[in-house]
């Protein structure tokens, strides 16, 4: 792996432990982190009450690079990737919804919820 991938590895942890902290001090409790599945990975499961939440986090060095980070094929390969699992960590009864939290520096994350809607 070059330094220059490893960097950026390091950087998408980060930012994944920051937005798992995030989730949390905001009522939620992160139920995965990284899960693999063969359509791809899923970053953060969380729960709150009867939601559960795919969380795809995004991190970048400035603001502006952050309105391209997601677009529909990445919700696409997100949403694939949470129907493999969904019955490991679902209820019944639950809503079940993903989301996308964007994080840069010295900001406050930006998270869209329910990012993905079937059919979209």
């Amino acid at each position: 792996m070059s330094r220059q991938r490893q960097r950026a590895e390091r950087r998408g942890r980060r930012g994944e432990a920051l937005a798992a902290l995030y989730l949390w001090l905001t009522g939620w409790r992160i139920v995965g982190r990284r899960v693999k599945t063969r359509k791809g990975e899923l970053d953060l499961v969380a729960r709150r009450g009867r939601t559960l939440c795919f969380a795809e986090v995004k991190w970048r060095a400035s603001p502006g690079d952050l309105d391209l980070a997601v677009d529909g094929r990445r919700l696409r390969r997100v949403a694939d990737a949470a129907a493999l699992v969904a019955s490991r960590y679902a209820r019944p009864g639950d809503d079940i919804r993903i989301d996308v939290i964007l994080m840069t520096p010295r900001r406050w994350p930006r998270r869209i919820v329910n990012a993905w809607q079937p059919g979209a």
